[in-house]
């Protein structure tokens, strides 16, 4: 697909914390709440069809947002060769209102909240951890306008919005994978690297993503200790953290060859920068959310981010193809290299899936009232760029799981690293691209 344009993503003032509720917003055919129109006559063209997106742009989670000019210059590309074509015939044309939530919670559910109010969308998307999911998604359950969100794991999302079997949302869905599968992928590199490590470092901060991992019956220190290790926990800090030396000092008295948590990406960089100053230096330091980008793995030097693993929710040799653009995931990534001069980031893969669910649900939906539209998503099944996605099997209401594999980044020597996939314990299908190795530094 050609590119013809880009939208240019800035910064949106907030108009308060906290979610608004709203009369009269349940979502309508075009421009949001309010009736259906009658289609124009012959059923050719509707009112357009209005979009929100909410992501980090700007702030310390900003990497999850470093894709959007980009797919969102695709998505534009492509509904203007493409209307939505309604379940009545209708044909609509697409505008897509994007909002930058600038890493902050607050500003993400104001901001979600200026898009039902003030710019009238049909529909909201989001993404970029249980910061900005959770708020937008919580704003939008309260002004019954369907949310369909990623890119932050199914318990932080349903459980940290105090979903239970018995009271599951209404307008508000998510896919993505849990914190089960990150275990699966994470203890099989540790069996290769690093198999009688009797202990395991938990680096964890108090916020949704570290609240969720910290949890004693459903986060990582009982499966830690159901695997036969012990673990050392120094507690709980606060974001943006100058000084890590009492972390250290408790991984180090605790002789942990293994180091796990969920940082965010700046914190990551100090963390791992003072560990080297200060001597710790673990087996396999296996990071959510922190190194999932080039860029924050580049920012700790030409050496120490070899042989760093993380969780791989997406990478250019994953056999999936755009439903939009029948693109595969290489093509996309490859499209991504040539249009910005970049390497590919993970968050591509999942941007482009939130736009191609909210299509099908658009396009296939008997109304465009909010209930329709929510009942669509409960029964969807399809496939995307980033793997099938499946509301109907769970494994709660509103979550549909996707694929996710380990991979490690290996230094190329000028400064850059490149992302291999090492352990697919749960996906044979997606290719592995060498096994996993010991950090050497």
């Amino acid at each position: 697909m050609a590119i013809k344009h880009r939208l240019r993503l800035g910064a949106v003032a907030a108009l308060g914390a906290g979610a608004l509720v709203l009369s009269g917003c349940a979502g309508g055919l075009g421009g949001g709440g309010g009736t259906q129109p009658t289609a124009p006559e012959g059923g050719a063209e509707g009112a357009p069809i209005k979009i929100g997106y909410v992501s980090p742009q700007t702030g310390a989670l900003a990497e999850f947002g470093a894709a959007d000019d980009y797919v969102i210059g695709v998505m534009n590309d492509y509904y203007a060769e493409h209307p939505i074509v309604t379940s009545d015939g209708v044909s609509h044309a697409v505008e897509i209102i994007v909002k930058d939530a600038q890493s902050d919670s607050n500003t993400a559910a104001s901001v979600t909240s200026e898009l039902i109010l003030q710019d009238g969308v049909d529909i909201v998307l989001a993404q970029g951890t249980p910061d900005m999911t959770n708020p937008a998604a919580n704003t939008c359950e309260a002004n019954q306008v369907l949310c369909i969100s990623s890119n932050a794991p199914w318990q932080a999302y349903y459980f940290g919005r105090g979903a239970t079997p018995d009271t599951p949302f209404k307008y508000t869905y998510h896919f993505f994978w849990g914190l089960e599968d990150l275990e699966a992928n994470y203890t099989a590199i540790w069996d290769a690297v690093a198999p009688d490590a009797a202990s395991v470092g938990l680096l964890l901060p108090n916020d949704p993503d570290g609240n969720a991992w910290a949890d004693p019956a459903t986060g990582f220190p009982p499966y830690i200790e159901s695997i036969g290790k012990s673990v050392t926990f120094p507690g709980m800090y606060e974001n943006i953290n100058p000084d890590f030396s009492s972390q250290i000092a408790a991984f180090k008295a605790g002789g942990n060859e293994i180091v796990t948590g969920v940082p965010i990406p700046p914190d990551f960089t100090t963390f791992w920068t003072q560990s080297a100053q200060q001597g710790f230096h673990p087996t396999v330091a296996t990071i959510a959310k922190a190194i999932l980008f080039p860029a924050s793995v580049e920012a700790l030097g030409p050496e120490l981010g070899h042989n760093l693993s993380t969780e791989v929710w997406w990478h250019p040799s994953e056999p999936f193809s755009s439903s939009l653009t029948g693109q595969s995931a290489q093509q996309v990534a490859d499209g991504f290299e040539a249009e910005t001069g970049q390497q590919w980031t993970q968050p591509i893969g999942f941007v482009e899936a939130l736009f191609e669910v909210a299509t099908k649900v658009l396009e296939t939906s008997p109304s465009m009232s909010a209930e329709d539209m929510a009942a669509t998503v409960a029964k969807l099944k399809m496939d995307t760029v980033v793997g099938p996605i499946d509301w109907t099997t769970g494994p709660v209401a509103n979550v549909a799981k996707t694929v996710v594999t380990g991979g490690q980044w290996r230094a190329n020597g000028d400064g850059t690293y490149e992302l291999v996939i090492v352990v697919n314990p749960e996906y044979p299908e997606v290719p592995l691209g060498g096994t996993p190795e010991p950090i050497t530094w």
